[in-house]
């Protein structure tokens, strides 16, 4: 049987919940068993009772949209074959990175050389 105080849910979470009882009562569950599955169902799908003092798992809209913004940024600079960040070491990068920015810089030889010779490489072509 589920714990806790239901007084946070709206209307409508507790009217979802009981849909979904029914449901798996009907489908032969019992009822605590219903009622635990149900409840879980509403949180996962809501994070839980929204009224004031709920949960708080939820991030304010701007904060949300700034890290959509940051991490598209971070996509079309990787997409170009450049490390994250300039704290990421080439160590970390893959080998298909790494001849990507060799082939930038005009290595001779990229292509058959391995994960250490590319890093070396790059190094010396500074």
């Amino acid at each position: 049987m589920p714990r806790g105080s239901k007084d946070k849910y709206t209307a409508e979470q507790k009217r979802k919940a009981e849909r979904i009882e029914e449901s798996y009562e009907h489908k032969g569950v019992s009822r605590d068993e219903a009622e635990a599955r149900a409840w879980a169902t509403v949180n996962k799908q809501s994070g839980g009772g929204e009224r004031a003092g709920g949960s708080g798992r939820k991030k304010p809209a701007s904060a949300k949209s700034a890290d959509r913004k940051e991490s598209a940024r971070r996509a079309v600079v990787s997409r170009d074959g450049h490390p994250r960040s300039s704290k990421v070491s080439r160590d970390t990068q893959t080998v298909d990175s790494l001849r990507k920015e060799a082939r930038a810089k005009d290595i001779p030889g990229r292509s058959s050389m391995r994960k250490q010779e590319l890093i070396e490489a790059l190094r010396k072509a500074g």
